[in-house]
């Protein structure tokens, strides 16, 4: 199990911070301080795409329930119906026949003892089919009644996820509003000088994480992992796009659970829930296809490619692109092809 936390991601201590005039005001704000506010936003516009993700994928099962339940339904209440004209026929049947003389006595006057058993067994046996008619409406009855029942929660249940799922929806928009308000009030040569800071700190990071030796050394794929490999390196160019899990866009963990599912193995959707449900292993036994997992939130996923190199969907604004593994701060990896699926424990906080 990988539980250690890589805290050697340096981007903030790469370089001197260069003072950079904050435009609008007299105050000078550093590269430093710049990249601050600005990762600080992405991440939390991550943060919030992954519980929106998670919401949606909650709302995609809620609606198959609700199917389900509809489908079920319908069908008790064909049968309810059937049996409600079994019954009345039945009540009918009675009523026609209550001036009559009862099949018993008829069965008593008979001359022809043979006849008058052979009477007795039909009659035997409509007593027992109506009995089961009017059994049948009662069990039919209280089916439907309790599918209908379960089919209002189940709707109840949606109509409520697609409500959180609004909110979730308007906070993510929100976070980028906030980005795009920094990234507009900057000038060009702010935006160049946090470009050539940030790559400067992934740089130093990735040094330290190969000099520690946390890496081991380059492993064979599974099958399946390099299929989902080739499938995520041809999504390369491709814009992100938060929500996004394909063909055209992707979020980072849009990216990662489909490759896999091309690959032919299902995982969760979220990057949280590929931490908290997915084998864990160590930085040593990595292996192209594996996950790595980032930031103490498990916010961020990328796809490790072997040689220390990661292929991931960074984030709004960037495209899908083949990156340093020490390009975020490293919570951990995972295994997805790996057969003790489910037993990996999730970090504290984590949703999905």
């Amino acid at each position: 199990m990988c539980t250690a936390t890589v805290a050697a991601h340096a981007v903030l201590a790469a370089v001197p911070a260069a003072a950079v005039p904050e435009p609008g005001g007299t105050e000078e704000r550093s590269v430093a301080q710049l990249l601050t506010d600005l990762q600080r936003l992405y991440r939390e516009t991550e943060k919030a795409t992954e519980t929106y993700n998670a919401t949606e994928e909650q709302l995609k099962k809620q609606r198959a329930e609700v199917r389900r339940l509809d489908t079920q339904l319908a069908r008790a209440r064909i049968a309810l119906h059937d049996s409600r004209g079994a019954a009345g026929r039945l009540a009918r049947q009675q009523y026609q026949g209550r001036s009559e003389l009862s099949p018993y006595l008829r069965l008593l006057l008979a001359r022809d003892p043979q006849h008058a058993l052979e009477q007795g067994h039909v009659i035997g046996q409509l007593a027992r089919e109506r009995a089961k008619t009017v059994k049948d409406l009662a069990v039919h009855e209280k089916k439907a009644d309790e599918l209908a029942r379960k089919a209002r929660a189940a709707l109840d249940r949606q109509l409520a996820l697609a409500e959180r799922r609004k909110k979730e929806r308007d906070a993510v928009r929100k976070r980028l509003d906030e980005v795009e308000k920094l990234l507009a009030s900057l000038t060009a040569g702010q935006l160049a000088a946090l470009a050539d800071f940030e790559d400067k700190g992934i740089a130093k990071a990735q040094q330290q994480l190969v000099s520690s030796g946390a890496l081991g050394d380059d492993a064979k794929p599974s099958s399946r992992g390099g299929r989902a490999v080739r499938y995520a390196m041809r999504q390369v160019g491709k814009p992100y796009e938060w929500g996004a899990e394909g063909p055209k866009r992707y979020d980072c963990s849009g990216l990662t659970s489909r490759a896999w599912a091309h690959a032919g193995t299902t995982i969760p959707r979220t990057s949280q829930e590929q931490w908290a449900r997915l084998p864990r292993i160590p930085l040593r036994e990595l292996r192209p296809g594996d996950l790595v997992i980032y930031f103490p939130e498990a916010t961020h996923v990328a796809m490790y490619l072997g040689e220390g190199k990661v292929v991931h969907a960074p984030r709004t604004g960037e495209k899908i692109k083949v990156a340093p593994l020490a390009n975020n701060p490293i919570l951990g990896a995972v295994r997805p092809d790996q057969s003790n699926q489910g037993h990996g424990k999730p970090p504290k906080g984590a949703r999905g």
